[in-house]
């Protein structure tokens, strides 16, 4: 990936993407590995939407990848199926919170997330979906050729997180006076420091009481600097994001971890490193180097509570 490449993997305020561009390929990419992990005999996800996401798409890099290798793949964090177990910790808090009785979903930079359609929701759960235009009107269009009909109340809310996102999202019939559940999968590596505090704050504005929000994100302990370091070791083009560097489209600042900023609002958290969800989800991994191991232990997958 090179900065000479008409903006195509740069970051600038005010950036935007369409799904084979900048922060919507990672959409895509996260979108393949969904689609390998739900082949596996011991899939921990069942995503039937993935692959058509990709193959729509075009991108011949990752086409080879869902069509064309073997799992676990080629770089020592997807043998760790870091994808399919971050996948299968979402799909289960949100229908945790569904059963709690919680009705209002909202999945922030929702990329190619298919839970408004694959999930087995209760009745009457609304699931807002956040992202650029772009990328919404992609998914749209598989869905349609498809035949895909949501599971849920599906409402895609077409709106860049940097802007007024609530009011648009209250517009859509979004009502703050009701418990909602949450999710930031694989975002806050591509915010600023000051906007990721500014989603934090704009989510607890919106939450009542009995609000949950589930957020993957760094423990404090390592920086993108180191991420950036460790990934680049061990890039390799047979592995999924390989034809780019993910990390140049991250940004770098000091940033409080998740798990401080919503325990010092009161919320009641609980985190679960990589290792942690492997134990809780049987699944077995070869050993693996010792800077990998560091780096997967210092990202967390946590679940917030807005005590009623």
């Amino acid at each position: 990936m090179t900065s000479t490449d008409e903006g195509k993997w740069t970051r600038s305020d005010g950036d935007s993407w369409d799904i084979v561009s900048s922060v919507g390929y990672t959409a895509l990419g996260v979108s393949a590995q969904r689609a390998v992990e739900s082949e596996r005999p011991d899939a921990l996800i069942a995503d039937p939407y993935a692959k058509h996401f990709v193959l729509a798409a075009g991108e011949p890099h990752l086409i080879e990848t869902i069509t064309k290798r073997d799992a676990p793949q080629a770089s020592p964090f997807e043998y760790l199926r870091g994808m399919g177990m971050r996948s299968r910790f979402f799909d289960e808090f949100f229908l945790d919170a569904a059963a709690s009785g919680i009705r209002q979903v909202v999945i922030l930079a929702a990329g190619l997330d298919a839970r408004a359609h694959r999930l087995p929701w209760p009745a009457g759960v609304t699931v807002y979906e956040l992202d650029q235009p772009e990328v919404l009107a992609f998914k749209d269009r598989v869905y349609a050729e498809q035949g895909a009909e949501p599971t849920s109340d599906r409402r895609a809310v077409a709106v860049d997180l940097r802007d007024d996102w609530p009011a648009v999202l209250t517009a859509a019939g979004f009502d703050p006076s009701q418990p909602t559940a949450w999710s930031a999968e694989g975002l806050l590596p591509y915010l600023p420091a000051a906007a990721q505090d500014l989603l934090f704050e704009r989510v607890v504005e919106l939450s009542a009481p009995g609000s949950r929000a589930a957020i993957e994100g760094p423990t404090g302990t390592l920086g993108m600097s180191q991420f950036a370091k460790v990934e680049q070791k061990y890039r390799s083009e047979k592995d999924t994001f390989g034809k780019i560097d993910i990390t140049e489209l991250f940004y770098d600042e000091d940033k409080t971890p998740p798990v401080e900023w919503f325990s010092a609002r009161g919320w009641n958290t609980q985190g679960l490193d990589m290792f942690e969800l492997a134990d809780r989800y049987g699944v077995q991994y070869p050993d693996v180097p010792d800077d990998i191991r560091e780096l997967a232990g210092a990202m967390h997958y946590l679940t917030c509570t807005l005590p009623a």
